[in-house]
């Protein structure tokens, strides 16, 4: 049996009859009626009752429309199973990064990509840490850069960079004559936080309590580069990944290492658990552990 005869014999039930059978085809209504003839002719049955310009099922027609509609099914995912064997020449990838750093870590893998797969359509979202969890826990997404440690009953990872968190101070600051500093000596000091949804405010708000005190919070944003502003402006102390506060120096500012307790602000590529991860994906993982697998 061909497909396009069960499709179109498919079709003519769907559509209520030849007509509109042929326009959902892009052919002509006399087209659809042979192919219709040529199945009932292989059969051997008589697939459709004709009455003027309405068509019903006979018994038979019964049992080869649900069969057809399920091998047409089964052939769809079929072709599409090939497809994507064939190398990623078609898809769409719903990805989603955190507000701090993705430029860092991610800007260079969408740049090669969109070059080794440019066929595929990516859906980028940015939100905080937070909001991207729920979004892949909803199947929005398919995969999400968020901060470990992460619920591992509700999602898998893959490491991508772990990096100490450092001190930023104004250069007058008392501190920045120090070489190493600990979270006893920041609790005089006013703090610029991040924006509500940021993983980071909970890790320094915890440490800062473990060692007797509540932060006080002189400002918060989600721009690094106006962090770093509020800083040489002497509006408070900021806590910053090394690798981000090393690509913005300011000779009003100091960055000082941490000591008792350290953080670390150690990203990763997470996904719900046990979703079935597209070939795109996959290859987005490929290409994060050939960028950054050997220097997380």
């Amino acid at each position: 049996m061909e497909f396009r005869n069960i499709r179109a014999f498919v079709e003519v039930i769907r559509r209520n009859g030849f007509s509109n059978a042929a326009k959902t085809l892009f052919s002509t209504q006399s087209t659809v009626s042979k192919a219709v003839k040529q199945l009932e002719d292989e059969l051997g049955v008589q697939l459709l009752d004709r009455i003027g310009h309405r068509v019903k099922l006979t018994s038979a027609g019964e049992i080869v429309y649900k069969r057809g509609v399920a091998m047409l099914e089964n052939g769809s995912e079929m072709l599409s199973e090939l497809e994507e064997m064939r190398g990623l020449r078609r898809g769409t990838f719903r990805v989603g990064f955190p507000l701090l750093g993705s430029n860092t870590l991610f800007a260079d893998i969408f740049a090669d990509f969109r070059q080794r797969y440019p066929d595929i359509e990516i859906h980028m979202t940015e939100q905080g840490g937070k909001k991207l969890e729920e979004l892949l826990l909803a199947g929005e997404l398919e995969l999400a850069a968020s901060l470990l440690p992460v619920n591992e009953e509700d999602f898998e990872y893959q490491e991508v960079r772990c990096e100490p968190m450092d001190l930023l101070v104004s250069a007058d600051h008392p501190l920045a004559v120090r070489d190493r500093v600990t979270f006893s000596d920041l609790r005089d000091s006013s703090f610029i936080l991040y924006e509500s949804g940021f993983a980071l405010n909970q890790m320094i708000t915890d440490a800062c309590r473990q060692n007797g005190f509540t932060p006080a919070v002189a400002a918060t944003s989600s721009q690094i580069d106006f962090i770093v502003g509020l800083v040489a402006a002497k509006l408070g102390i900021a806590l910053l990944p090394r690798m981000i506060a090393a690509q913005r120096p300011n000779p009003a500012t100091r960055q000082i290492k941490i000591d008792g307790p350290e953080l670390f602000w150690h990203m990763s590529l997470i996904w719900r658990r046990g979703a079935y991860l597209s070939p795109a994906a996959r290859a987005w993982l490929a290409l994060t552990r050939e960028r950054w697998g050997k220097k997380a």
